[in-house]
């Protein structure tokens, strides 16, 4: 399975999340707007839009605790563009399940946005990789009872 095919079950499944429909932010927004925004979603990182609708960065949960443990509550007036991460991994539509989990685990993030022809399309996460994993498993599986009831 590869990520437009995840992309796909997302917006299928018609999750807050789709995969044409990427929450972003603007990088001199404060910090308390992109906590309201990702409850709003109930999702676990935004992602920054910057000159051209070009990707900035991205401010995940950990940024926000990372932000409120450095400066405390007044971190929630401050910019995201002051905590989000800058050099962000990104993923392609052709790029395979077992690449995403590889890649997501070395590099301890959560969440993978997906560019196309340098065009933002979606975003990824841990949950989705999983779900999807899990879902080829209970497939192959019937597949196998299937085939052994039918012997």
């Amino acid at each position: 399975m590869n990520v437009k095919a995840i992309l796909a079950a997302k917006k299928a499944n018609n999750k807050a999340n789709l995969g044409g429909d990427v929450i972003t932010i603007e990088p001199t927004a404060d910090l308390a707007a992109a906590v309201k925004l990702l409850g709003m979603h109930r999702i676990g990182a935004v992602l920054i839009r910057g000159a051209g609708e070009r990707l900035a960065g991205i401010l995940s949960e950990r940024d926000i605790v990372r932000a409120l443990s450095e400066h405390g509550a007044s971190a929630l007036d401050m910019p995201v563009g002051q905590f989000m991460t800058r050099n962000v991994e990104t993923c392609g539509e052709e790029d395979s399940c077992a690449s995403l989990m590889e890649r997501m685990t070395a590099g301890k993030f959560r969440h993978l946005p997906v560019v196309t022809q340098g065009k933002l399309v979606g975003i990824i996460s841990i949950g989705d990789v999983v779900k999807t994993r899990v879902d080829e498993i209970e497939r192959e599986s019937e597949a196998m009872r299937d085939y052994i009831r039918t012997a």
